[in-house]
């Protein structure tokens, strides 16, 4: 089907409002909208067709209290990497919204998916992991397109939540997604607005 020319501008909107969201209202998330970021992920390009991502909606209390832990330990490690006003400032940023998302994901690939018969990554077998950070975006894009919001938890020991969810040895661990109703709406990305970090264009050459 060809599209509309004003759909670029929805489509522009779309990402200027994907944000990564620390703070959620505790509601949950309709059936129905996570069928669709299921969908939408499985609609995500792979290398090969080989989809390999796998996905574990967690939801028991414990699984969850270890994972609060596992972050709050990485967390106190990744803070003594700053110094001065930068740690003080580190200190300030809420970097996980694992306390009142409603939905959780983890997020894996697998090492060697016997799907797509290793079409196309026998030179890039980094391939699959970049396949799978595009299906986590097209869940993001899919979850934002519904007014609910993303935050993905990086400061974790991949190993640990491996350990923890008790996944097959060729699962390794790609993000855990807290998803749900942001607390409040804002274009600027979350680092900006604390002053961490301003969201700069990256730079594009013509070789």
């Amino acid at each position: 089907m060809d599209f509309d020319p004003s759909e670029i501008d929805r489509l522009m909107a779309l990402l200027r409002w994907r944000r990564d969201v620390r703070h959620f209202r505790s509601d949950p998330v309709p059936e129905a909208a996570i069928d669709r970021l299921r969908e939408a992920m499985a609609l995500s390009p792979s290398v090969g067709n080989a989809r390999p991502w796998r996905v574990i909606r967690v939801e028991d209390a414990q699984l969850r209290a270890g994972v609060r832990a596992e972050f709050a330990r990485c967390n106190a490690i990744a803070a003594e990497a700053y110094q001065g006003d930068r740690r003080a400032a580190y200190d300030r940023l809420k970097l996980a919204g694992l306390d009142a998302a409603p939905l959780q994901l983890a997020v894996f690939c697998l090492d060697a998916p016997v799907q797509g018969h290793g079409l196309g990554r026998q030179t890039m077998p980094q391939t699959l992991a970049q396949s799978a950070a595009m299906a986590v975006f097209s869940l993001w894009l899919a979850a934002r397109a519904q007014n609910l919001g993303l935050g993905m938890v990086s400061i974790l020991d991949p190993a640990r939540i491996e350990a923890l969810l008790a996944v097959p040895p060729d699962w390794h661990f790609m993000a855990w997604l807290c998803i749900g109703h942001p607390e409040f709406r804002d274009d600027r990305p979350l680092l900006h607005r604390s002053g961490w970090q301003e969201n700069d264009e990256a730079s594009w050459e013509t070789r």
